[in-house]
């Protein structure tokens, strides 16, 4: 992988995790609404425009790594992005991670770098 796909793929992490977590975000402080009240609240918040412009934003960056990857290849290596969402997860929602959990990032980890830095 060169430096500009590594330099997407990073993107594509960051961009993915941040557009999950605000939509969370925004998602969570409605608990007390309902039907066509929680939806007309949710389309109101800021913080649910952040997590759909980085969404857009995310699908440019992917198409770029994409185009400098092999498919599956590529696809692997964005399978990266569930590490940043479960660890964003943790760090501002207080989830939990179980040993199960990190048992999953840190496999996953791991498979991603042997597909990402292995022979093309």
């Amino acid at each position: 992988m060169d430096l500009i796909a590594a330099l997407l793929l990073l993107g594509v992490l960051v961009f993915d995790t941040v557009s999950h977590l605000c939509l969370k975000a925004a998602s969570g402080r409605l608990t007390h609404s309902e039907g066509l009240e929680y939806w007309r609240l949710l389309s109101t918040d800021p913080v649910l425009w952040v997590g759909i412009g980085m969404f857009f934003i995310l699908f440019f960056v992917w198409v770029g790594f994409l185009s400098r990857m092999p498919l599956g290849q590529g696809v692997m290596l964005g399978s990266i992005t569930i590490v940043g969402v479960m660890l964003g997860g943790r760090l501002f929602f207080g989830e939990r991670l179980t040993r199960e959990r990190l048992t999953a990032i840190s496999l996953i980890a791991i498979g991603v770098a042997m597909v990402g830095w292995g022979q093309s």
